[in-house]
């Protein structure tokens, strides 16, 4: 008897494969930069409260962009929309509170060892605003799911730079070592440009803007850390 073929997944299908895969890497990746941390006996389990709080809300939004991508792969595109409400607003929280806990951090003498003061502010800062340009914009462009879905993930790969920090920096004690961390996110968006290169013939512009954005973000923080208003507002916020 002759078997029967399974039917090939469809294009739609295959896309949603691909960011589901994406959305699972970014999740390995910020368990081993964190797990990492707990290895070596550097996790901050006696830091303020704050430093908790912020671990939290980070943790939540990479939960948050798997469980989307979940519900996008799975077909409950219903559910994926009713819960990227909360999605929107936690962008919200994770912009605000992203600038306080870092100028918290400045105040309290709490920045790691590897970063100058004024260069772990602006890095920061800079990567918060990168990260809500990207999501918000993502989010204004909803109804245009191609843009929608490469936006979101380059925005949440923006994001994981904390989680390449803690896997690279300690190793070499330099912050210039960030160059290294963007190098490893620019793998992803290696990936996202190789499938856009198959699937649609060119890569799509919204993997460049997260690239773009990277880049931007990194390059002005070597640029500015060491500016006459930079080093004053850092002085400042450490009194």
């Amino acid at each position: 008897m002759a078997s029967i073929a399974s039917p090939e997944p469809s294009a739609l299908q295959r896309e949603r494969a691909f960011f589901f895969y994406m959305a699972l890497a970014v999740l390995v990746t910020v368990l081993a930069g964190f797990g990492f941390f707990f290895a070596i006996g550097a996790s901050s389990f006696g830091a303020p409260w704050w430093v908790h709080l912020h671990a939290l809300s980070m943790g939540t939004w990479v939960l948050l962009f798997v469980a989307q991508n979940t519900l996008v792969y799975r077909g409950e595109v219903s559910a994926h929309r009713r819960l990227g409400v909360f999605g929107a607003v936690w962008s919200l929280w994770i912009f605000a509170l992203g600038f306080v806990v870092t100028a918290m951090d400045v105040r309290s003498g709490r920045v790691p060892p590897f970063f100058q003061p004024s260069f772990f502010l602006v890095m920061d800062w800079l990567n918060m605003v990168a990260f809500a340009g990207l999501a918000w914009t993502a989010i204004r462009l909803r109804s245009r799911s191609d843009w929608h879905k490469r936006l979101m993930l380059g925005a949440t790969i923006n994001l994981i730079s904390v989680a390449w920090g803690r896997l690279i920096l300690p190793l070499l004690f330099d912050q210039r070592g960030m160059w290294l961390v963007t190098l490893a996110l620019l793998v992803y968006f290696g990936a996202m440009a190789l499938y856009d290169r198959r699937t649609l013939g060119k890569v799509h512009p919204a993997t460049l803007w997260g690239a773009g954005a990277l880049l931007a973000w990194v390059t002005l923080s070597f640029a500015t850390a060491n500016l006459p208003p930079v080093l004053a507002l850092t002085a400042q916020l450490a009194g």
